[in-house]
């Protein structure tokens, strides 16, 4: 597995991922298909200019094409958050759990970012087993916005330079 910086040919990846109704739904539902270039293209500047950390999850390193998701670190109100999202017929397979692990390694490496949050639905087992088991300590249940909505979330945090297990 290698992570890549997103540019602006993983718009097919970003439709599978942001605009299915089951990837989605701990997110408000799927968004608007005819939104999704823009998004990348934002996204994809964001990354090339280092500004915030928006990755594709490559599983195999020789078919580069091939994404299994994504995994994203990022500052907003003085907060640091990473989240992920992983496509259905690559989960269960650990690809999240290594994703997280790698940019928080190199969040340790770099010295950045600070503490890091991760915000999962309340329901979402899989994102939650990801943050216990990469080291995240649970603060609280929370309400967080998103895409103009307010979702039950677990808020972990950790201390990539500390905490990383």
């Amino acid at each position: 597995m290698r992570l890549r910086n997103v540019s602006t040919d993983d718009v097919d990846a970003y439709v599978r991922m942001r605009c299915d109704p089951v990837m989605m739904a701990d997110l408000g539902g799927p968004q608007s298909r005819e939104e999704m270039a823009a998004k990348v293209r934002r996204d994809a500047e964001q990354a090339a200019a280092d500004l915030a950390w928006l990755k594709m999850i490559v599983p195999d390193p020789a078919t580069p094409e091939v994404v299994a998701g994504t995994v994203t670190l990022w500052s907003h109100d003085t907060v640091s958050e990473i989240g992920w999202m992983v496509l259905p017929e690559f989960q269960g397979q650990g690809l999240g759990k290594r994703a997280v692990r790698a940019l928080l390694e190199q969040a340790r490496e770099e010295n950045r970012w600070g503490v890091v949050h991760a915000f999962p639905a309340t329901g979402n087992a899989a994102s939650n087993g990801i943050c216990r088991s990469v080291g995240f300590r649970f603060v609280s249940v929370t309400d967080m916005p998103f895409a103009g909505q307010i979702f039950k979330t677990n808020h972990w945090s950790m201390d990539p330079r500390t905490d990383l297990t």
